[in-house]
């Protein structure tokens, strides 16, 4: 059993003003899970994954791996102890070893004939077959974090850590490395723990999304999840774009807005107060079947993206402007004056 746990996890740096990077942090990753991190600079992402990996010490809380405690009161596994691979930032290969070297690494208990045996079976698992005398400086960003991985996976650990390990790649790069990455977490069984502080890194590759801010984790849960009912407007403007109105409650299960009578989600701890700030994504924000007055809008601008249009709007109720996300076959142009209506239900948090 591969579930890795954190309970409680606080982390403090001491100094002429204290910081506290990890205030009673909760979080797991089930057996075979990817769990993906998400929050801006700062917030204490990385200290985590380091505590996790042994390279930090908490001030309190508890790490489990199973039903083995790494960290406790009075307990501390060192980190080459705990079965816990790293994915750092950069692929951070050995310059000097080449790529058979740098994945042997942590291979050391092995003999020579399993050891090349290993290489060569990672190396197939990272579709790079017969790179292992190639040096770091010989192969593109891609490849380097590849190997990375590689390297990782080789000790068979229960768990990898990765820390933004696509940050410094190309977009075109990144997208693509990112599916063969899960592709081959998947294919090993590993339990995986990813820091990002990409929202569409975080949402199409991980089983479980835990958004991250000032320390402390703010929501966890499946990835649509948390990105349709995010838990407050920072969470909800963090995780993708968002349209956020003043409105008012109309009932346990309705609200109004510049976007007219809208129905709440059910299931959700809505605010109760009569004023409120009214949620919902862009792509809910669509043209109208049938005319309404109080709906119309005027198209104030319009941005291609290919699949889809990103268009801004000038309600005409109140003079509010928002913006919605449309296929690219509805393509508008600037001064059209579409009614549009939302789809599906929104949220309601405390105003301001």
């Amino acid at each position: 059993m591969s579930t890795l746990r954190a309970e409680g996890l606080v982390r403090t740096y001491r100094g002429r003003e204290p910081v506290e990077a990890l205030r009673s942090v909760s979080i797991e990753a089930g057996d075979g899970d990817l769990v993906a991190v998400l929050g801006p600079s700062g917030c204490g992402k990385t200290t985590l994954l380091r505590t996790l990996a042994g390279m930090e010490h908490p001030d309190a809380g508890t790490i489990l791996l199973g039903d083995r405690v790494l960290d406790g009161p009075g307990a501390h596994v060192a980190p080459e102890r705990r079965a816990i691979g790293l994915v750092p930032q950069e692929g951070a290969l050995f310059p000097h070893l080449d790529v058979g070297g740098n994945i042997a690494f942590g291979l050391r208990r092995l003999s020579r004939a399993e050891r090349r045996a290993r290489v060569a079976t990672m190396l197939d698992l990272v579709d790079l077959p017969g790179y292992e005398r190639r040096r770091p400086h010989e192969l593109s960003g891609g490849q380097q974090q590849r190997v990375a991985l590689a390297r990782a996976l080789a000790p068979s650990p229960e768990v990898v850590l990765l820390d933004e390990p696509f940050s410094a790649l190309d977009t075109g790069l990144r997208a693509a490395l990112r599916s063969q990455v899960l592709a081959t977490l998947k294919e090993a069984g590993t339990t995986s723990l990813l820091v990002t502080h990409d929202q569409t890194e975080a949402l199409t590759m991980a089983d479980t999304v835990a958004v991250m801010r000032e320390g402390r984790i703010v929501q966890a849960g499946p990835p649509h999840e948390v990105y349709r009912r995010p838990a407050d407007a920072w969470a909800a403007a963090f995780l993708g774009d968002a349209v956020l109105l003043p409105g008012r409650r109309l009932g346990p299960s309705s609200v109004e807005c510049a976007l007219g009578t809208l129905r709440l989600a059910p299931d959700f701890a809505h605010h109760d107060g009569e004023e409120v700030t009214v949620f919902c994504r862009p792509e809910q924000v669509q043209p109208a079947a049938a005319a309404s007055e109080d709906r119309s809008a005027t198209v104030c601008g319009v941005r291609f993206t290919g699949p889809e249009v990103l268009v801004e709007l000038d309600l005409h109720a109140g003079g509010t402007r928002l913006s919605a996300r449309w296929p690219s076959t509805l393509l508008p142009t600037v001064g059209d004056t579409p009614c549009v209506a939302v789809t599906g239900d929104v949220l309601a948090y405390p105003p301001g």
